[in-house]
């Protein structure tokens, strides 16, 4: 398989998108589990 600079430009962006994605994700199923705890336990 042949890979350009173009191709190993374009997978080192997706990575960076797909982790930029990842913690964006992780940040925000954090605090909707803080908020459910904070529901459940104070009310």
């Amino acid at each position: 398989m042949m890979e350009g600079p173009g191709m190993h430009d374009m997978m080192g962006e997706m990575g960076w998108g797909m982790g930029l994605a990842g913690l964006l994700g992780i940040a925000v199923l954090l605090l909707v589990i803080a908020a459910l705890v904070k529901y459940v336990f104070f009310r």
